[in-house]
């Protein structure tokens, strides 16, 4: 590292986090002028209970009451123009994305696309594509996770699935970061144990990329390391006591800091999960979770150094090979399958998802260059 350092650097937004603090919802609304929202979550959470009394506050507030969940669990650029639609029909002025990386990403994106007459693959996140957009008609979005992971309610992207490619896309603008966030603990409370403990090693896979990316970034360093730590503190917690209310605030807390912490970069866990995701439609957290040690074996001569540190800094007794261990442990503690076979995929496709997996953006993170070659041992050492 010279000692010519030079770094942009972006933070996140307003976050109320706290049990309860759903009830804030209409005044979020407000305090970013919207007047007639539009709730969009997923099919699955659209007739919950949780669903319901987000509506109920909008509507008792005199904001109305739309909500639209035609997302599927990878959403894709079908449910994106649906989306759009039914923004444009309804007169809507705002966006409050709502659920888990599905729906928080298909809110987020429909916002942002209810201003622009340009293809959303126009804004992949590649160089400065992001300029190409019209600021004007972007909708302000109130972002409530009901999960924790993905962090997508502090991040400027969505992931966007081409139907016919089966490729995911990250689509990324700046405007994407809602204007408020709340993270009301009580909301997760209802996830059942396979989705706190996906969504939960999503939250750390994001971390513990983060940190292993060689790029400068001490802040998001900083922040992995402790949403690493956080995770080991609460997600076995959570996972067997759903209603642990503190373990679910800091898990809350922890996913926000993984989507915080990867503008540092992530690396070959997403690269692989990614495809995977796409082709077999996959959970993504749960899929991270399962390639996790075969690609901690896959960069340990680049990270050994940095595992010890961070194996310090957890607790975690023997360098890099306690902090693999206690992976291994953490994972069957969760239930999580051991490898893409226990999943039940086949591994009849390994070179096309080795194709895929050196394109994605996420591989340009990983401490060890992504080759085709090294990628499809990676892909068969997952199996």
């Amino acid at each position: 590292m010279s000692s010519n350092i030079i770094a942009n650097w972006s933070y996140p937004t307003s976050v109320k986090l706290g049990r309860g603090r759903i009830t804030e919802l209409a005044d979020a609304c407000k305090s970013l002028g919207i007047k007639k929202p539009l709730l969009v979550t997923d099919r699955g959470l659209a007739s919950m209970a949780i669903t319901k009394t987000a509506l109920d506050i909008l509507e008792d507030a005199g904001l109305g009451r739309a909500i639209f969940a035609d997302v599927d669990p990878n959403p894709n650029e079908k449910n994106l123009e649906a989306g759009v639609r039914a923004f444009k029909d309804g007169g809507h002025d705002g966006v409050v994305a709502f659920g888990g990386g599905s729906g928080l990403d298909l809110g987020k994106c429909v916002a942002f696309m209810a201003g622009q007459t340009r293809p959303v693959w126009d804004f992949e996140d590649i160089g400065d594509w992001w300029t190409r957009a019209s600021l004007e008609g972007i909708a302000p979005i109130v972002a409530v996770p009901t999960t924790a992971g993905t962090g997508s309610e502090v991040g400027r992207a969505s992931v966007i699935t081409n139907s016919e490619t089966h490729v995911k896309k990250i689509i990324f603008h700046p405007k994407f970061l809602p204007g408020v966030v709340i993270s009301d603990p009580e909301l997760t409370v209802g996830m059942p144990k396979i989705i706190t403990a996906g969504t939960g090693m999503d939250a750390f896979a994001h971390c513990l990329e983060a940190y292993s990316s060689p790029f400068y970034h001490p802040m998001s360093a900083g922040i992995a390391l402790e949403g690493m730590r956080l995770v080991k503190e609460f997600l076995p917690r959570a996972y067997r006591e759903g209603t642990d209310l503190e373990a679910r605030a800091n898990m809350m807390s922890a996913a926000a800091m993984g989507a915080v912490a990867f503008q540092k970069g992530l690396g070959a866990i997403h690269a692989l999960s990614h495809p995977i995701g796409a082709v077999y439609n996959t959970h993504h957290g749960m899929t991270n979770a399962v390639v996790m040690p075969a690609v901690l074996r896959f960069n340990r001569k680049a990270i050994e150094e940095k595992i010890g540190r961070a194996a310090a800094y957890l607790g975690i007794a023997g360098g890099f090979d306690g902090f693999y261990d206690y992976v291994l442990k953490l994972r069957s503690e969760l239930g999580v399958p051991e490898t893409l076979s226990a999943m039940g995929i086949a591994a009849d496709r390994i070179d096309e998802l080795s194709a895929m997996a050196i394109e994605d953006p996420s591989a340009g993170g990983n401490p060890v260059a992504m080759t085709l070659e090294n990628t499809k041992a990676l892909f068969r050492d997952c199996f």
